[in-house]
């Protein structure tokens, strides 16, 4: 017998497979077109189910930001990027127990990180690559000019059995609609091209030049020497994507199902998804250039009634603004929400759930590489 959303329990993410499907399709497509070597970031969806759908679309290898999503991918390809500065015995024993089959590369900012990673290779005889990182704008991680990229480019260099092997950057300060991002668009290929003239210089060319966000991502063929994307949002994609034109509203496939559990308040309803259920970024203008209030204000907004937006959250209570629409729904109804960062809704549940047509569950799947510790396993369908 069929599974329909209305015997879900709630708060529940559930995924559009016709959409996730098309959403795949599109950046591999992209990817091939324009001679880019796609490395898709499995934060998003921390899914082995899904990673092995993009190794199949043609992606040469996974990204990971935490070791764990490093153990559970290294079980589907032998070419992981870790694109976070990793330091610390434990993790970086861990990340040494990946299996030796597995090409590891590791992007780091500073000569403590390298130092550190190269012992740790040292200890267990392996060999492990290296992307230096440059700030292109985010001002998070990576040093700070092309000068610094040589020097750290020179240091690892040197230090076996650590192997140079590319320059790395993340551009997620470019949040402008897709149709104006042009000006930081030619800061950082004005940035990048500084880098990879002082590399050729010193003699270092890099091998790689990998580059992540997918707000961004289908403008990168326009930067030159850039040889590698790294998206990860696009999978599911979410209302921060849509705000500024990196995906339509029908390309958002993950939403979260949550039930009207209150609607006493006049001009309001409350749901059964809070913070615990929807996370509490933000979308500000900062991050969503020339979109308006419906687009950015509150926490996440319906799939069906964009103008209801949840504009206020308890941990289990999500408040649903109805002053934009004359829909007055009562109690009982389920509701699809369009979360802000799809990411955070990702990491607080165990298991998502796949929905073909309008109601119709087909399958689900576990979120494997969620956590720090291997979680218990969730069956799949």
């Amino acid at each position: 017998m069929p599974l329909y959303l209305e015997q879900l329990e709630t708060p529940a993410p559930v995924v559009d497979l016709d959409r996730l499907a098309m959403n795949l399709d599109r950046m591999a497509a992209y990817a091939a077109v324009h001679g880019l070597q796609l490395r898709p970031h499995v934060k998003t969806h921390k899914a082995p189910r899904i990673a092995a759908e993009q190794l199949r679309l043609g992606a040469v290898g996974l990204t990971c930001a935490t070791v764990r999503e490093a153990e559970v991918m290294s079980e589907l390809t032998d070419d992981l990027l870790l694109a976070f500065p990793i330091t610390g015995t434990t993790r970086l024993r861990r990340l040494m127990n990946i299996p030796p089959r597995v090409r590891l590369t590791v992007m780091l900012d500073s000569q403590r990180t390298a130092v550190q990673l190269a012992a740790a290779a040292d200890e267990v005889g392996r060999e492990v690559h290296v992307f230096v990182e440059q700030d292109v704008g985010m001002r998070r991680t990576g040093v700070q000019d092309a000068a610094a990229v040589v020097q750290l480019a020179e240091f690892v260099a040197e230090r076996a059995p650590l192997k140079y092997d590319g320059l790395g950057f993340y551009p997620g300060h470019i949040r402008a609609a897709i149709g104006a991002q042009q000006p930081q668009l030619a800061s950082l290929a004005q940035t990048l091209g500084a880098s990879l003239e002082a590399l050729d210089r010193a003699g270092l060319t890099p091998r790689v030049v990998s580059g992540g966000s997918t707000p961004a991502a289908w403008r990168m063929h326009e930067v030159a020497g850039i040889t590698e994307v790294r998206p990860g949002t696009y999978v599911y994609n979410d209302r921060a994507t849509a705000a500024v034109g990196a995906c339509e509203w029908d390309e958002c496939a993950l939403t979260v199902l949550a039930t009207v559990v209150s609607t006493s308040v006049p001009g309001q309803a409350v749901i059964d998804a809070g913070t615990k259920a929807l996370g509490r970024e933000p979308i500000d203008g900062a991050r969503a250039p020339g979109a308006d209030e419906t687009q950015t204000a509150g926490f996440g907004a319906l799939l069906d009634r964009p103008e209801v937006i949840v504009t206020r959250m308890s941990e289990e209570h999500g408040i649903l603004d109805l002053s934009r629409t004359e829909w007055r729904p009562r109690v009982g109804d389920q509701v699809r929400v369009v979360p802000n960062h799809v990411c955070i809704v990702v990491h607080l549940n165990d298991v998502i759930y796949g929905v073909r047509g309008q109601d119709v569950v087909e399958t689900k799947w576990p979120v494997t590489a969620r956590g720090r510790e291997a979680p218990e396993a969730v069956p799949a369908w």
